[in-house]
């Protein structure tokens, strides 16, 4: 049975919880607020298909992509609605068209993060632009698998970890699955999100009426947080650039990700995708022409699947060699590290007033770094005092 001793070890995919028979795996989140798997030994008949679907425990081995492209959708409306060149609604609308059913990340009426499908191109909209959140799978396994067995086309989208617990979930390949994954900087605590909403809205979590963490309106490249709500009567907006909104800050100095994240057992081309999806960050100095800072998508093809699929959106895309994606794009196969002060932040998180202000304490810099930010002769008679009241010394 599933015993996680150590969390670096769960990814939180829930592939396990899909996979049992008896029902007797059930997800509860820490102090952190990730979740993981308790079993329940009363129930259990130790029958190892939750390690044997587990991601952690059988990665799949490291692959380098036949192709990487440069792609833009040239519907601009979709493509201002999503992250980067607006890929992903292209493959998702064929999908659709031929019958199929697409699975994607939407946010439940708390704003968290979960896992949906929908029939409709309409219904694409909701799973547009990034969710810095981990996703709760929930039934996504099972009920893709449903669709799968009835000869339905399914597009399943996800992190590279929920891509790989997919394809163990199926432990067989389909003709009419196409599994996408993006590249992920990793997934923040949903706990941290959910204190951050109740502050910055006092508690009007479910008045909120959208949330962009990539809103384009000043580029792609200088993308904006975005988040509207509703509080006693009047409108509000939270707007800010991502570098100086609190909960992008601490979400890509990678203080709040999940534990797992710090050592990924699913990057390097470990998901089993048929194609990655992302940002093609450094297509401004690889191919300026294909940079208009509206948005441009990188596509990684690692599957006869997945080249038959790129080839049907009958774009016009830009070949470029793996070692240049890379040197852009390291996240492709490099983890974050963990921050030094990630345990004292989560230890620190259940007795403060103020989330927004523990972020800023966390991130602020130490004395002798930001003396030596300043103009070079206040700083030289700043460190000389500061040398004279502990005693000298470094």
């Amino acid at each position: 049975m599933i015993k996680i001793t150590d969390k670096h070890n769960c990814c939180g995919c829930e592939a396990c919880v899909n996979a049992c028979p008896k029902q007797c795996i059930s997800f509860k989140a820490d102090n952190e607020g990730f979740c993981y798997p308790t079993v329940d030994e009363t129930i259990c008949v130790e029958c190892g298909a939750c390690e044997r679907t587990c991601p952690v425990l059988s990665p799949y081995e490291t692959r380098k992509p036949c192709k990487q492209v440069a792609a833009i959708n040239p519907n601009n409306q979709v493509r201002s609605e999503s992250s980067s060149g607006g890929i992903f609604s292209m493959l998702a609308e064929n999908t659709i068209k031929a019958g199929g059913v697409v699975f994607g990340v939407r946010f439940d009426e708390n704003w968290q993060a979960v896992f949906d499908y929908t029939e409709t191109i309409e219904g694409l909209a909701a799973f547009r632009g990034s969710k810095y959140i981990q996703a709760r799978v929930g039934r996504a396994f099972i009920d893709a698998k449903v669709f799968l067995k009835h000869g339905r086309k399914v597009l399943f989208t996800g992190t590279s970890c929920q891509i790989a617990a997919m394809r163990h979930f199926l432990n067989r390949d389909y003709d009419n699955l196409l599994l996408v994954d993006i590249i992920c900087h990793g997934v923040p605590s949903p706990k941290v999100w959910g204190l951050y909403l109740n502050e910055v809205t006092h508690n009007a979590v479910r008045a909120i009426n959208d949330v962009q963490f990539r809103n384009k309106k000043q580029g792609w490249k200088r993308f904006n947080f975005d988040l509207t709500y509703d509080h006693q009567g009047k409108k509000y907006n939270i707007s800010s650039w991502f570098l100086k909104n609190h909960f992008m800050r601490i979400f890509l100095q990678d203080v709040i990700l999940r534990p797992s994240c710090y050592n990924c057992q699913a990057k390097s081309g470990r998901s089993g995708s048929d194609m990655t999806i992302a940002d093609f960050w450094g297509i401004d100095r690889l191919n300026p022409q294909m940079d208009d800072d509206g948005g441009t998508s990188l596509v990684l093809v690692y599957t006869d699947k997945g080249a038959a699929a790129m080839e049907a959106l009958q774009l016009s895309t830009w070949e470029t060699q793996y070692s240049d994606v890379l040197r852009f794009n390291p996240s492709i196969e490099k983890s974050k590290p963990e921050h030094p002060k990630r345990g004292e932040f989560f230890r620190k998180l259940d007795t403060t007033n103020s989330v927004v202000k523990l972020i800023d304490n966390t991130l602020q810099a130490p004395l002798s770094t930001r003396v030596k930010q300043l103009p070079r002769q206040v700083a030289g008679i700043l460190l000389s005092l500061i040398k004279k009241v502990v005693g000298g010394g470094k």
